[in-house]
């Protein structure tokens, strides 16, 4: 088999791909009404007109807490495979990195529940 008998199919779906998104966008834009109004600009929250301003200001709090998440989502994503193959006949050192990943993640945790990111307050 050469390079292109491999990736000739990848290679066709991706042009397809971008040749379907981009005939998309081009239609959407050509063939959408539009019309500029105040209306569209007014934030909507279930069928109510706004009262006062629409801006709210969040605590960064709950930003770090969904970085936390994201991290600990992915390191799952990692994991799994990895739990999942670990009966079969891999190296040793595949254990001794994962558990090197693992106590990165540990450290990471505790350095977030000493700076407080986990309580409520």
């Amino acid at each position: 088999m050469s390079f292109y008998d491999t990736w000739s199919a990848v290679l066709i779906a991706t042009i397809a791909g971008f040749t379907l998104v981009f005939t998309a966008l081009v239609a959407t834009k050509l063939l959408a009404p539009y019309a500029r109004e105040r209306a569209k600009g007014v934030s909507y929250e279930c069928g109510m007109l706004p009262i006062g301003r629409n801006w709210s200001q969040i605590h960064v709090r709950y930003y770090l807490l969904a970085i936390l998440f994201l991290i600990f989502d992915v390191e799952t994503v990692f994991i799994f495979p990895w739990a999942v193959t670990l009966g079969a006949d891999v190296p040793l050192f595949v254990f001794y990195e994962m558990l090197v990943f693992i106590g990165v993640l540990v450290l990471g945790l505790g350095y977030a529940w000493k700076r407080g990111v986990l309580e409520w307050k």
